[in-house]
């Protein structure tokens, strides 16, 4: 019996946050500043603070669903409320959000280096899964829904 999840084998936050950490440690050796701090604090913190704001709204929009985030759980609907309404994958926009914004507050550039890392690593390993997951899952329903709503932004 095949299983009825995604097959996505690493929390996708986590690979996020292990390019941030070595960019961040990369810094601490090495500071290598992006812009002046005076701009770059204050649009750090903005973006920490909307990053999360999408996130917490894709949140409660699986939670009102009734479905799980989480990869390696049953997605039981396709969520197409709050912000998934203009983007396939808020929570990864939001990863990606905080991750800047992380790096804009620290006013590192080593840090934005490796977001590439990250942002290949999501497309290719997580959201490639699930996409094939959730068409083979609803079909139609969620082709139509990928017709309609842009991956990213």
């Amino acid at each position: 019996m095949p299983t009825d999840h995604s097959g996505v084998a690493v929390p996708p936050p986590l690979l996020y946050a292990v390019p941030l950490a070595v960019g961040l440690l990369l810094h601490r050796a090495r500071p290598i500043a992006l812009m002046p701090r005076g701009a770059a604090v204050p649009l750090g913190v903005l973006l920490v603070v909307l990053s999360l704001a999408l996130l917490a709204s894709a949140m409660i929009s699986f939670r009102r669903a009734r479905t799980s985030p989480i990869p390696i759980k049953p997605t039981t609907a396709i969520v197409e409320t709050g912000p998934y309404r203009f983007t396939r994958n808020p929570m990864y926009v939001g990863l990606a959000a905080l991750y800047l914004g992380v790096t804009l507050w620290v006013d590192s550039l080593w840090p934005i280096l490796f977001l590439p890392i990250a942002l290949f690593t999501i497309q290719r390993f997580v959201i490639a899964r699930e996409e094939r997951y959730l068409e083979a899952k609803f079909g139609d329903q969620y082709r139509g829904y990928k017709a309609r709503v842009r991956r990213w932004l």
